[in-house]
């Protein structure tokens, strides 16, 4: 019999957590044939994988690629699928591209990108994906809808409480979105719009979710002294709404933060018990990458970039912020500047080294950077426990994401800008780390955390498991080669050991070569 592809001759790990066979992965028209013995079959195209691992494509279910615009940008999104990642999803941290009403909406993307340079087209989530389908990415996308999305669209910037009819406004709006396939809601309860929002606002949001089956997914409150209390929150939220919830790159920020990690994951497994859907990611590595920016005070995140610019150049103001950063554990030795807009020299340097080469005050650096490069400077911060990593990657309801967003190394390499290694590695670094060096997880309990369970999380029905008239999304790994290369002193450098990938039955990486026919998709939660 013919088929398509064949591959013959490996360790198939179907994606369930169930132990790996030796066996031949058959493929046609963009399906899964079966799992069997296809020696007397011929294909198209066959791959001998003795001793590779065959594996259902990952499933990185917190990704920015959309909301950093490299998606549009940097479309191959190289460093995602050299991972073995078949499908991302965005719309993270309550800000998407979609539903897109009024320019207030680019507030929330300024953080990232410089929005004088991006064409946004598009007003509903149904004509983004349409647009986002044009671009013909090698990998399958899918879209959250953000709170502060939803918020600007109806608020049209202002940081403060939703009327009634406002908030009848923005459930519309969701509605709306989620009928054209978005696949739940995101929110960050921490900057100013999720701190303006009320209570009901926000049960009202998650039951509107709760209506439609969907996943609302959330960048904690706090992710420092007072997580306890932001997940106390939120569970009290999903348990009210009935909604499930699911908790995007969970960690503890900060020395003092480490030891409540345990009650946070007993906090967790209780709502659990108690019938609350609750779900998380994490990404393996102990530094986070964020905005130098978000070490503001609340009161000045709350303006417009204009006004945080005119707060940098008043002495007044400076002295307040400089007072506030005095209050926070900081350790500034440990924070590196990752990118700038405009001042190159700085990248690679932390705080504390910037602050004895130029005589200012640790404070009065952040100030001074910030101001310089017009509020654009990215970190890299080490706060993040490992002992706390391996702690949740053994809990059977963690998965793995990258957190990060896709790039192209020949675009990007030039440039003075850090990426955070996560982008390059993630997936490979669980198994080098977690699987093959520390032995927390067996293979096919990682390779469950980035097919099956996030597809489950998500609702994808036919992605994530290797089984007869399943998408074909493929990986196959050589275990003696799989590593994440990239690290935070030079984090241009593709993972190594991912030989082969399938999107959709279309071969899409072989032999460390990209295709030049894609297989990507846009993926909606009502296909």
């Amino acid at each position: 019999m013919a088929h398509d592809v064949i591959i013959k001759n490996g360790i198939i790990f179907d994606g369930t957590g169930a132990i790996p066979v030796r066996a031949d992965l058959a493929i046609d028209n963009g399906k899964v044939n079966d799992v069997g013995n296809y020696k007397n079959d011929n294909a198209a195209v066959v791959i001998d994988a003795s001793n590779l691992y065959i594996m259902p494509g990952f499933i990185d279910i917190t990704n920015h690629s959309d909301t950093h615009w490299t998606i549009f940008s940097q479309p191959k999104q190289e460093s995602l699928l050299r991972q073995g990642i078949t499908t991302i999803i965005g719309g993270h941290g309550g800000v998407s591209l979609a539903p897109f009403l009024n320019s207030e909406m680019l507030d929330g993307l300024n953080r990232w990108v410089d929005t004088s340079e991006i064409n946004i087209n598009w007003q509903t989530v149904k004509e983004f994906l349409e647009s986002a389908q044009k671009i013909k990415i090698p990998l399958n996308f899918g879209t959250f809808v953000g709170h502060e999305t939803l918020r600007a669209s109806i608020l049209k910037g202002e940081v403060r409480a939703a009327s009634k009819k406002e908030l009848s406004e923005m459930l519309n709006l969701l509605d709306n979105a989620l009928k054209e396939g978005a696949f739940g809601l995101t929110t960050n309860l921490g900057i100013p719009q999720g701190q303006a929002a009320s209570d009901e606002e926000i049960k009202s949001l998650f039951a509107m979710t709760a209506r439609h089956k969907l996943l609302t997914s959330h960048h904690l409150e706090n992710e420092g002294k007072n997580m306890l209390p932001s997940i106390s929150r939120l569970i009290n939220f999903l348990r009210t709404s009935g909604a499930k919830g699911h908790i995007a790159h969970l960690k503890a920020i900060g020395r003092s933060a480490w030891e409540s990690f345990p009650n946070a994951l007993n906090m967790i497994e209780l709502a659990s018990k108690e019938g609350v859907t609750l779900s998380c990611d994490f990404f393996p590595y102990t530094r986070t990458g964020s905005n130098l920016m978000s070490l503001l005070p609340s009161w000045a995140l709350a303006e417009k970039k204009e006004i945080i610019m005119g707060l940098l150049n008043d002495e007044e103001s400076k002295r307040h912020i400089l007072e506030y950063l005095e209050t926070l554990t900081l350790h500034y030795d440990r924070i590196t500047i990752a990118s700038a807009s405009r001042d190159f020299s700085i990248v690679g340097k932390t705080i504390n080294k910037i602050s004895e080469d130029s005589g200012l005050s640790c404070g009065e650096v952040v100030l001074k950077l910030l101001e310089t490069n017009e509020l654009r400077v990215s970190i890299f911060n080490e706060v993040i426990s490992p002992e706390n990593i391996k702690d949740l990657a053994k809990k059977p309801y963690s998965m793995i994401s990258t957190d990060g967003v896709g790039y192209e190394i020949e675009k990007i390499q030039n440039q003075k800008d850090m990426p955070h290694p996560r982008s390059f590695g993630s997936f490979p670094k669980v198994f080098d780390w977690l699987v093959k060096e520390e032995g927390i997880l067996t293979w096919e309990s990682a390779v469950r955390k980035m097919t099956s369970l996030p597809a489950e999380t998500l609702g994808i029905k036919d992605r994530g498991v290797l089984r007869k008239g399943y998408w074909a999304d493929v990986v196959v790994i050589d275990p003696q080669k799989i590593k994440g290369e990239s690290d935070y002193n030079n984090p241009f450098k593709y993972a190594d050991g991912t030989q082969y990938v399938f999107v959709n039955g279309s071969l899409v990486l072989a032999e460390n070569k990209l295709a030049e026919n894609y297989g990507g998709t846009i993926l909606k939660s009502n296909d």
